[in-house]
């Protein structure tokens, strides 16, 4: 029997164990009713950037990002990550898939630019300590995606080479960086179509 092979899965959190971020951001601006542009205007503003970037290394907590970001997207700070996200549902066919994987004998990890934990915390639900092998949340290590350093502590965890890895995400920045490290790349768009690349690329069956 040929080796396998690859032998770990790293997986994003939102966009691929969630549901699209664009269809999560679009529904918070429909029910706040807001312009249809506030949250893309907000998200692309320096000033939007940089909390992003404070929040994701851990240098602000969310409660400061709810307070800075409120103003430029037009919408009360009150819980804003909570409201942001009240769509953010799992992505159930990945889920399935990284489970099988796992069982399977893969290594497993999320790795996530995280948004904060507290007020609100997206993972909770997920149980992502329980249910992967390894889990690398930004806010924790003092730094994000795409830096290389990342990627190096997510592959250190897993005690595996950047070669023997799949690394699936919904940033095409994010997923040049891995490609640039050696991984093999998968861009999340559609959850089933990420199941079905993923089965192929680990050699799963169908469930």
């Amino acid at each position: 029997m040929s080796a396998r092979r690859f032998n770990g899965l790293i997986l994003d959190f939102f966009g691929v164990l969630t549901s699209n971020m664009v269809e999560v951001t679009t529904q918070f601006v429909l029910r706040e009713k807001l312009h249809p542009s506030a949250f893309l205007r907000a998200w692309s503003d320096p000033r939007g950037q940089e909390l992003y970037r404070k929040l994701e290394l851990g240098e602000i907590d969310q409660a400061a990002w709810n307070t800075g970001f409120a103003p430029l997207i037009g919408a009360e700070p009150d819980n804003l990550m909570e409201r942001m996200c009240w769509d953010l549902y799992p992505a159930h066919e990945v889920l399935k898939v990284a489970k099988q994987a796992r069982a399977a004998g893969i290594r497993t990890a999320v790795l996530s630019n995280s948004m904060g934990r507290q007020p609100y915390d997206p993972y909770a639900p997920y149980d992502l300590r329980g249910n992967f092998d390894e889990v690398v949340l930004s806010g924790e290590h003092g730094m994000r995606k795409p830096d290389p350093a990342i990627f190096r502590l997510v592959l250190e965890r897993l005690g595996l080479t950047a070669e023997q890895c799949v690394f699936v995400d919904d940033s095409e920045e994010n997923l040049q960086a891995a490609s640039d490290l050696g991984m093999t790349i998968v861009f999340s768009l559609d959850e089933r179509v990420v199941a079905q690349r993923l089965r192929m690329l680990f050699g799963l069956p169908d469930l």
